[in-house]
């Protein structure tokens, strides 16, 4: 496997800068090595115009920003400070040598065997730097940064000293910095966009005034010594900071490929416009990069995407905990950061964090993290996590950047390795600790195929137009309580839902799951697909390329295949025809990938058990008991789902009804066997296959909370751990049907409504009959779903169209 240098044509040769002849032209090199320094040397004397006074040349050598490094740090040339000093206003011209890969087929190519068997033909060693300038001096460039006066840089040295965000260096210093930091800009449009990647990390942050100012009242506050405390900051810098490699970018993206390829098709299905369209958006504002968390392939499969269209790798935090040999050293250098899991009580740490992250958003570096902080276990997505996001926002209003666009990405699978031991802990087995260990598990787990991984991009979130104008807020640093903050998250969680596609596996499940454990036969599943494939086409729903499989018995029966071969469907081979299903220690498994799209089908869900409601209310009431059934729903279910705001969600629900019967109300008003009639004609029934879960999983949590005294200080973990033993009881007696509701995911979220509601205040004293209201409340839901139940059921025997 090979891939392109950059993308780009040749470079031309370097011209020698635009000086006026008694202008003082000074050239800062940048050499890794007596050759490097000697054909630089070459190339200014080759290059001098005849008409120029020798005299009005001058070279002075910068420590080497390159390896091999001196062990060392290489003081400045003292003639630096004094050239800076005359009054000539000198033009300062920094220049380097780059090397190139090798050309094949008209193209610069990094080889992977290169890579792994001779280091990186870009940075090569002082033997093969002479190798290659003898046999192939079509590898050598010389670079020649844009030149500066001597004016100039004064000019910017002083300005970013009076701003804050600029350097305690004297001018020497930051005139090399500069220099450097030139150079690799024009290094980067010989080897292209891909290897945008900072430099002198260290000194551009340690070094800024308003930093150090800031560290030395935290020294102040603690009782300790300036050094100390810029000791601290300096090793948090560099705990937590990226180190970015060309080398292990390249050699990275053929490690990534390698190993995806072994469980998934080698083509990532992706929209190349829209990675355009975010790739045009980096060229003018910070981009943050917030995929879905659905498994340990996320990442690479975004990274690689990034590399094989030659944009550079995204800043990418991750949790200490990833932080092991060999797998942390790897990917720091390939782009990602670690962060702490807690540093609440961490002054110095969370200083350094939040101008980390000031430098990637003023620098116009794109970050990337999970908008769910962890992987989803049940295959919805999570709710937003608020901690990094409160740092960019922060930035944002102290002014490190007029904007910064949220770019919603949702990564889906037909299918994925873990979810096998998702199922586990739903179930109440520990998480395995990642170690290395745990990786060759996860890369052994790949030997089995799981499909095609498919990225879709959102609409991009502007931070500007989302928040308005940046206010005054104080020094404390981010908020996570800011509700505006909050809002902004839970756009973007809405747009990675809108975007998120249908997979033929998702669809699949959310069809089977609704039929209990009965087995069908491929003609049968097609039936049961057919109404929900066509509300997926009506509603023009977000689907993979592969999702027309499901229009044929012969597509059907792959997808139910691979789902067998990966022990989420059973299939019986003994009878005439084969049939399939899902099993009651499958459902779980099953229900992730339903619970992938299961967002798209909500609302109809509660439309359809509104509807009963209604129905059974005398006419006069029918239409206000649908709405306050819509609401109560949307109420009991908000730790589950994304709804909108209370007028949208009701327009959606409108919407929903005007696609089953454009005279959905006039049915409701007339009560009785018109409204019956309405809910019998609703096309696909839902609520069975999408909010029975959950339901049944609340009234387990309902009686478990039922069985504590009122007056009994209740431990939420205590109660999570009864309500899965009552669960598997429940589902032994019948009493629950479904195998997914016996979950601690949804206890969890069960919880989280039982406090939201005051429910475990052993305090109050009506609290035992609030606990019954709910408890009555989630039983009469249930009753409506077995409804559902039922009339899904004439319909499959043809009882009713």
């Amino acid at each position: 496997m090979t891939a392109s240098q950059t993308g780009h044509a040749e470079p031309s040769l370097p011209k020698w800068p635009d000086c006026e002849d008694d202008r003082l032209l000074v050239f800062l090199l940048d050499a890794s090595s007596p050759l490097e320094q000697q054909m630089l040397e070459e190339w200014i004397t080759r290059s001098h115009p005849p008409d120029r006074a020798p005299g009005g040349v001058r070279v002075l050598s910068l420590p080497p920003s390159r390896r091999p490094r001196p062990r060392r740090k290489e003081p400045l040339d003292p003639s630096l400070e004094a050239l800076l000093s005359a009054n000539e206003d000198a033009l300062f011209t920094p220049v380097r040598v780059a090397w190139l890969a090798p050309m094949l087929d008209g193209e610069r190519v990094v080889r992977g065997r290169d890579l792994l068997l001779f280091g990186d033909p870009r940075d090569p060693g002082r033997l093969k730097q002479r190798v290659i300038k003898e046999r192939h001096p079509d590898r050598c460039r010389i670079v020649v940064a844009q030149p500066a006066r001597s004016s100039e840089l004064r000019a910017r040295w002083n300005e970013a000293g009076q701003h804050g965000g600029g350097t305690v260096a004297g001018l020497p210093e930051f005139v090399a910095r500069q220099a450097i930091l030139a150079l690799e800009r024009a290094e980067r449009r010989i080897r292209g966009a891909r290897y945008k990647v900072p430099k002198l990390i260290n000194a551009e942050i340690l070094d800024r005034p308003d930093f150090r100012g800031r560290l030395t009242q935290l020294a102040r506050e603690a009782g300790l010594s300036d050094s100390k405390v810029l000791k601290e900051a300096t090793a948090n810098l560099q705990e937590i900071a990226a180190t970015h490699s060309t080398y292990v970018i390249d050699l990275a993206a053929r490690l990534i490929r390698k190993v995806y390829s072994q469980g998934y098709a080698e083509d990532i299905e992706y929209s190349q416009d829209e990675l355009r369209h975010v790739a045009s958006l980096s060229q003018r504002h910070p981009v943050v990069f917030l995929p879905t968390h659905k498994s340990n392939l996320d990442h690479l499969a975004l990274q690689y995407m990034l590399y094989e269209n030659g944009l550079p790798p995204n800043h990418t935090a991750g949790g200490i905990n990833m932080n092991f040999f060999p797998l942390g050293p790897i990917i720091r250098r390939s782009g990602v950061f670690f962060i702490r899991r807690s540093f609440r009580d961490q002054p110095i740490y969370k200083l350094v964090l939040r101008n980390y992250i000031d430098y990637l958003i003023e620098k116009r570096f794109a970050l990337e993290w999970y908008i769910e902080g962890g992987r989803s276990r049940s295959g919805k997505l999570l709710p937003p996590k608020f901690g990094l996001l409160a740092y960019v926002v922060d930035a944002w209003r102290r002014g490190k950047s007029e904007d910064v666009m949220l770019i919603p990405v949702s990564i889906a699978y037909d299918q994925i390795q873990e979810v096998g031991g998702y199922s586990n802990e739903q179930q109440g087995a520990a998480k395995q600790k990642e170690n290395l260990g745990w990786l060759v598990g996860v890369i052994r787990a790949l030997r089995k195929r799981y499909g095609q991984i498919h990225v879709r991009f959102g609409e991009p979130v502007s931070i500007a137009d989302q928040l308005g104008a940046p206010h005054e807020i104080q020094n404390d640093g981010p908020d996570e309580q800011d509700i505006d903050l909050q809002k902004l998250a839970f756009e973007v969680s809405v747009r990675i839902n809108r975007v998120t596609p249908i997979t033929p596996t998702s669809l699949l499940t959310l069809a089977l799951l609704g039929t209990g454990e009965t087995a069908l036969t491929v003609p049968q599943a097609q039936r049961g697909l057919a109404n929900l494939m066509q509300s997926v086409r009506e509603r023009k729903l977000p689907t993979t390329a592969q999702f027309s499989q499901l229009e044929t018995q012969e597509g059907i029966a792959r997808t139910l295949d691979a789902l067998v071969e990966n022990g989420v469907v059973s299939r019986f081979d003994g009878g005439p025809e084969q049939v399939y299903r899902i099993g009651p220690d499958q459902q779980l498994e099953a229900a992730y990938y339903r619970n992938t799209v299961i967002h798209f089908f909500v609302n109809a869900a509660i439309a359809e058990l509104a509807a009963i409601k209604a129905s059974e209310a005398p006419a006069e009431k029918a239409l206000p008991v649908f709405w306050d059934e819509a609401m109560g729903l949307r109420d009991l279910l908000k730790f589950e789902f994304f709804f909108a705001g209370k007028e949208e969600f009701r327009e959606e629900i409108r919407a929903e009804l005007r696609r089953q019967n454009e005279k959905w109300e006039s049915a409701l008003k007339q009560g009785g066997a018109a409204s019956r009639k309405l809910v019998q004609s609703f096309k696909p029934f839902t609520s069975h296959r999408i909010l029975r879960p959950f339901l049944e999983s609340y009234r387990v949590f309902a009686d478990a909370l039922l069985r504590f005294e009122s007056t009994e200080r209740i431990d939420p973990d205590a109660l999570v751990s009864s309500c899965l033993g009552l669960g598997k009881q429940y589902q032994l007696q019948h009493f629950v049907q479904s195998t997914s509701s016996i979950s601690k995911v949804l206890f969890e979220n069960a919880r989280k409504l039982a406090e939201n509601r005051s429910l475990l205040d052993h305090r109050d004293p009506d609290i035992h009959e609030t606990r019954r209201a709910f408890a009555a409340e989630i039983a009469d839901a249930n009753r409506r779903v077995q409804v559902i139940v039922a009339l899904a059921a004439s319909r499959r025997a043809g009882v009713i169209v």
